[in-house]
């Protein structure tokens, strides 16, 4: 499992605890998440790649790699140069996504101004209103946990909008399934970047979360599980 931006392997615990069939788990930490490393100079989408090529052959017998977000970008972009028995990706995002917050968010970030970093991608990104950011603000914990994720959101939001745009993703990969969360269908940012995603997975089938958005994992983490274990199926 490779999670997203904002996210570690511990916001994806409970889905992977409540996954049925697998008889292994690993949800990878990427870089910038402790205890993995910083993001490198020169990161972009192919650090990603590889690393979770390294992760991959670490196992003798992968039978789904599951990527969230920019971890479902990575996981299609992986299986077109691995082969992959079957990839299922949760509401991947690609170019243009978050293009228009890049500057606000490389300002935050040369500036190492952590609050400023997670407010932009909240508000620009996810499009988030201002007092429902204030709200998360003032809840000491929760916004030190989003500090702490937020540190490598410019160059994630950059590594996304200078990803390589192939004809077609995820072409070495067996079987394809692609989930958005019924709350986001046809809604900016999620929605509209699931649809170009879509566009380049010709053959994936699509698969839709009634009442769900992009934090799934965390709203109805039992769910999302039960969904991914049916999508299993054949494949184990």
């Amino acid at each position: 499992m490779v999670p997203g931006g904002m996210a570690d392997a511990a916001a994806w615990a409970a889905v992977a605890e409540h996954l049925q069939g697998w008889p292994t788990v690993a949800v990878v930490n990427r870089r910038g998440r402790h205890p993995s490393g910083p993001l490198p100079d020169g990161y972009r989408i192919g650090t990603e790649v590889q690393d979770a090529a390294a992760v991959l052959r670490a196992f003798s017998d992968v039978r789904t790699l599951f990527g969230w977000s920019y971890g479902g970008l990575v996981a299609l972009h992986l299986a077109n140069d691995v082969a992959i028995p079957h990839v299922v990706a949760y509401e991947p995002v690609m170019a243009p996504f978050g293009a228009e917050a890049l500057a606000d968010l490389r300002a935050a970030h040369e500036g190492d101004d952590l609050d400023a970093l997670v407010a932009v991608a909240l508000q620009q990104v996810t499009g988030m209103p201002p007092d429902a950011v204030d709200r998360l603000r003032s809840q000491d914990a929760v916004w030190a946990g989003m500090r702490r994720l937020g540190a490598p959101l410019y160059l994630e939001t950059r590594a996304i909008n200078e990803a390589p745009a192939p004809a077609e993703l995820a072409t070495q990969a067996a079987r394809v399934d692609l989930v958005l969360g019924g709350a986001n269908r046809g809604e900016a940012p999620y929605g509209t970047s699931f649809e170009d995603v879509v566009r380049r997975t010709p053959r994936a089938t699509v698969h839709l979360l009634p009442g769900q958005g992009h934090l799934a994992h965390l709203q109805e983490p039992g769910e999302l599980a039960a969904l991914i274990s049916r999508l299993r199926g054949p494949t184990a």
